[in-house]
């Protein structure tokens, strides 16, 4: 608590006291790097396996030949699709470039026309 306080402060620090907890930090670290075989080597053993045998299993999945109702086509380019024309010019003021595409015929959202909804009452449906 006290190490703390003297940290936010700005006193001086113990350079030395600092260094060796340091030293103690990464002999902690090399000690348990030497241990790790010991303690969690199978782990490494059994990933070894694993992967053994998922590259067994790709190359038996390559050697399988695809049927010919289940092989798919090669993509057909977009533009074959989706043709692009050129934009209308810009409006020179604020007020004309809302909406300026939609003005245009072939550039409105409303392709099959505008939606008409009638105006019925429920209960004149229900006479």
């Amino acid at each position: 608590m006290a190490a703390d306080a003297q940290k936010s402060k700005g006193e001086p620090k113990n350079l030395v006291d600092q260094d060796e907890i340091w030293k103690v930090h990464v002999n902690a670290e090399f000690e348990s790097a030497k241990a790790w075989s010991n303690k969690w080597g199978f782990l490494a053993e059994f990933y070894n396996e694993v992967l053994q045998q998922s590259k067994k299993l790709t190359e038996e999945i390559e050697k399988v030949e695809v049927p010919k109702h289940l092989k798919t086509s090669p993509p057909t380019p977009l533009e074959q699709y989706i043709k692009i024309g050129p934009s209308p010019p810009v409006p020179r003021t604020s007020q004309a470039f809302i909406g300026w595409r939609s003005s245009v015929a072939h550039l409105q959202l409303e392709r099959f026309g505008r939606v008409n909804h009638g105006r019925k009452s429920f209960s004149e449906e229900l006479g």
